[in-house]
């Protein structure tokens, strides 16, 4: 008898486990999204380019029900996305709010990095206010700098993107970035969350204003060595979209 339940009990785990297996496989090859019937709660979809995604059809991935897109534009104090200059030439033709991004470095001067953002994205009316993207690279999340360091830089770039487009950034970040170099302060600026999971609770209790909610989705219209593409929703009504485009967007003047 006692076998008998040994060899059930590891028939069970053995089952379960080839479940997980599964599972994880369907998670990984875009099959199963965790988040999305979470997501469906916010009707205002949107997705993040960079070259990633390759040669983008702007008219094909504009009508699969996307209201906005951020494009790459630029990280640290020299880079460029190689596609960024045709994907926004392109976005802006379409009906979708069209934004850019910065991938921030930990290693560069805020100041420089503002000048790069600048240098490369020009304002068109309507803008989305531009982003500074606060995550990990290389073994930062293993060995993250410091807060202060952190805070000295970032609030250098923020002020300068403010004084150049007239619109104070939006801060991207992971809940852990987030955590360590976000939470309690702040509050002025709009949040955009990675969480990939679950839906995000932030450390210190706010709203966050847009939400990553997959790094799996699959959508017509774009071919390059990354199948996937970003997923993302705005934390309102089609009409709060609205609005927020409205008091949010650049203005010429």
């Amino acid at each position: 008898m006692k076998k008998r339940r040994v060899r059930l009990a590891v028939g069970v785990g053995l089952a379960i486990a080839a479940l997980c297996v599964v599972f994880l496989i369907l998670v990984l090859n875009g099959t199963i999204i965790p988040n999305r019937a979470a997501a469906t709660k916010y009707p205002v979809r949107g997705v993040d380019i960079s070259s990633y995604q390759g040669e983008v059809d702007w008219q094909t991935l504009a009508a699969q029900d996307i209201a906005f897109v951020f494009l790459k534009a630029t990280e640290g104090s020299s880079f460029v996305d190689k596609s960024f200059a045709y994907n926004y030439e392109e976005a802006v033709q379409t009906e979708l709010a069209v934004g850019a991004y910065h991938f921030f470095s930990y290693d560069s001067a805020g100041a420089t990095q503002a000048e790069n953002f600048i240098r490369t994205v020009a304002p068109h009316d309507g803008m989305l206010p531009p982003v500074i993207d606060l995550e990990f690279y290389g073994d930062k999340e293993q060995h993250p700098p410091k807060r202060e360091a952190v805070t000295r830089e970032l609030k250098t770039m923020l002020d300068l993107l403010e004084e150049h487009y007239g619109q104070k950034p939006i801060l991207y970040a992971t809940e852990k970035s987030y955590r360590l170099y976000l939470s309690g302060d702040y509050g002025e600026y709009d949040i955009w969350i990675r969480s990939v999971t679950t839906k995000p609770t932030l450390a210190d209790g706010r709203d966050w204003t847009f939400w990553q909610y997959t790094d799996r989705e699959r959508l017509d219209g774009y071919r390059g060595k990354e199948k996937f593409i970003d997923m993302n929703v705005f934390g309102g009504s089609a009409a709060d979209f609205e609005e927020y485009v409205r008091k949010n967007g650049y203005q010429a003047g």
